[in-house]
C-alpha cells in the first residue's frame, strides 16, 4: 500500500497571493475529475457563522460536545447558525474550537471565499485527483494516485496544529524508497511553477 509526502514550496503572509501560487501547481496537473476540499479550525460562533455563509452544506464538528453541526439539518432558527446545534447559544459556546470542513469539490468552486473567510484560523485547502507527468529526462514517472497540492492557512502543519503568521504551499508526491526519488519529483514540480523546495517534508 503506497503512501505520499508533500513537500512545502512557497511561503508568504499574504493569502491571496498563496493562493494563486497553488493554483498554477494545480492548474500543471489538474484533471476533469480533479477534486478540492477545505477544512479549517475556528474558535468562536462568529466564525462558524461566517464559514456557514461561505460553505452551504459544511460539517461543523467539536471534539468535545455531544453534538455536530450540519447544515443539511436546518431547523431556521432565527440568527442562529443552521445545523443540529442545541438552542441555548450560552450551552453552543462551551464547546470550541470547531472543525469546520467541506468535501470533495469542484475544483474553482470554494476556494477564494473560503480562504477569505478563513482570516486567522488555521485551515487547509487541499486538491486531489491531479496528475504529475512523466519526465524521462529526469527519469521521474508519472503519478495520479498521489499528486495532489495543500494550501495550509495561517498554520505550518497538514494537521493544523502549528499556527503562523504565513501561508505554506505543498506539493504531495508518491513515498517511496527514501532514496531521493521523492525529493527529486518535488523539486521537479515545483521548478514548474518557478519556485523550488523549501524545507522538510510533511508525512500525514
Amino acid at each position: 500500500m503506497s503512501s505520499g509526502i508533500a513537500y512545502p514550496v512557497f511561503r508568504t503572509p499574504d493569502p491571496a497571493l498563496a493562493l494563486s501560487v497553488a493554483r498554477r501547481m494545480v492548474a500543471f496537473g489538474v484533471q476533469p475529475y480533479s477534486e478540492v476540499s477545505v477544512e479549517a479550525e475556528v474558535s468562536t460562533l462568529v466564525e462558524v457563522r461566517r464559514m456557514l455563509d461561505v460553505l452551504p452544506g459544511a460539517w461543523f464538528t467539536s471534539h468535545t460536545a455531544p453534538f455536530h453541526l450540519d447544515p443539511a439539518l436546518a431547523r431556521s432558527i432565527p440568527d442562529m447558525p443552521d445545523g443540529d446545534l442545541p438552542r441555548d447559544l450560552a450551552r453552543v459556546a462551551e464547546f470550541p474550537p470547531f472543525t469546520v470542513s467541506l468535501q470533495d469539490q469542484k475544483v474553482g468552486s470554494v476556494e477564494d471565499r473560503f480562504t477569505a473567510a478563513a482570516e486567522r484560523s488555521p485551515a487547509a485547502v487541499h486538491w486531489t485527483s491531479l496528475s504529475w507527468p512523466e519526465a524521462p529526462e529526469h527519469d521521474l514517472h508519472g503519478e495520479g494516485k498521489h499528486a495532489e497540492v495543500t494550501l495550509l492557512l495561517n498554520c505550518d502543519s497538514i494537521e493544523l496544529d502549528a499556527p503562523a503568521d504565513t501561508h505554506l504551499v505543498l506539493v504531495h508526491v508518491r513515498r517511496r524508497n527514501r532514496d531521493g526519488y521523492e525529493d527529486r519529483m518535488a523539486q521537479w514540480l515545483a521548478e514548474q511553477i518557478g519556485q523550488r523546495v523549501i524545507g522538510p517534508p510533511q508525512e500525514g
